[in-house]
């Protein structure tokens, strides 16, 4: 009579165990959520309103995927003949300027050279756009990493059939 009450009250507290558990997600296991491809966070881009807009935008994605070396996306935003000049703080001297063109040049200065420094943060504030028809021109300061520089940036950009693109960056304008 003994085993029998106490086998009755396992059972009631085995059943209860069980409802108590499918209640609180016992049930059937939960599939894991599902990473996202590619592994990079992309800041969503609206349409621009204007031109001088879709530039700063242009500009912007620059810094963002310098910052996640995201050399794909530099791809994306750069014509195919594009130039980088390091002015290297003598903007009237171009002789002793830094040159890659094109965009294997480019990608090798980007992949070689920016991307080991490994900047955590990239801005471009004090942005000045020039837009005369599909090309246009901009000045800038820049914060990137440990570097910040005043109006040190110009820019060239054009626009075709696949909206702007950026033609050339001439950095390290600024006197030391």
């Amino acid at each position: 009579m003994f085993s029998a009450r106490l086998s009755h009250k396992l059972f009631a507290a085995l059943g209860a165990l069980l409802i108590f558990s499918t209640a609180c997600g016992g049930g059937a296991p939960v599939p894991p959520t599902a990473k996202p491809t590619g592994g990079i966070v992309r800041t969503p881009t609206p349409v621009p309103a204007s031109d001088e807009e879709a530039i700063r935008q242009l500009m912007n994605a620059e810094c963002e995927a310098v910052v996640q070396q995201d050399i794909d996306r530099l791809q994306g935003i750069w014509a195919n003949n594009g130039t980088i000049v390091d002015a290297l703080h003598t903007k009237d001297n171009p002789a002793d300027d830094s040159t890659w063109t094109n965009w294997t040049a480019l990608r090798d200065y980007y992949v070689n050279i920016v991307f080991p420094s490994n900047p955590t943060f990239c801005e471009h504030p004090n942005i000045q756009v020039n837009i005369n028809g599909n090309n246009a021109t901009a000045t800038n300061s820049v914060k990137i990493g440990t570097t910040n520089c005043d109006n040190c940036n110009a820019w060239v950009f054009t626009k075709g059939n696949d909206g702007w693109r950026i033609v050339s960056l001439t950095f390290n304008l600024n006197a030391q």
